[in-house]
């Protein structure tokens, strides 16, 4: 675990961090699954699985109608649809999103994940974890942790060649 500041974050060097440590970890698991969540953690899924060699094993949440804020945002202009071709019932599901904050995303997908089946387990892994958790979620796998000044959001973003790229913007 590294704690970085915002000026160090070269998203390219944290995913082979993250990609390392996933690697290690899931070494000897049978039946693994991964699955992104809309949009970041998708992006980073899609790289994972073909960088592990589970491209046909990999899925993407849009936790939007999940979300306990749905009430008050609204439904988001870019709602994707959730893509899982697999059975999730009995594997080892490998969730990954971008930017683990205060856990309420990480929650949603949970709830939308169950809908298609029980998973033997699930692990968490996370590109950047800036704390101050609202629920008790933690990462399994996590490239670094960093703190980012309120009303701050950290973005991930990907270039037409497959790049990241991390930015902080206004939330």
């Amino acid at each position: 675990m590294t704690l970085l500041n915002p000026q160090q974050l070269d998203a390219e060097a944290l995913y082979a961090t993250l990609l390392a440590d996933v690697r290690a970890g899931l070494a000897g698991v049978a039946d693994v699954a991964i699955v992104g969540i809309h949009s970041g953690g998708a992006w980073l899924a899609e790289r994972l699985a073909a960088d592990l060699g589970l491209t046909e094993r990999c899925g993407v949440l849009d936790v939007s109608f999940y979300r306990d804020d749905y009430a008050k945002k609204g439904l988001p202009a870019d709602v994707k649809p959730t893509r899982i071709n697999f059975d999730v019932n009995a594997a080892t599901i490998l969730l990954v999103d971008d930017v683990l904050y205060t856990g309420r995303t990480t929650r949603a997908a949970l709830n939308e994940l169950f809908d298609y089946g029980r998973p033997a387990r699930i692990m968490l892994a996370a590109l950047v974890d800036r704390g101050e958790r609202q629920l008790p979620v933690a990462a399994d796998f996590v490239a670094a942790h960093v703190k980012v000044e309120a009303g701050k959001a950290l973005v991930l973003q990907q270039s037409d060649d497959g790049k990241f790229t991390l930015t902080i913007d206004q939330a």
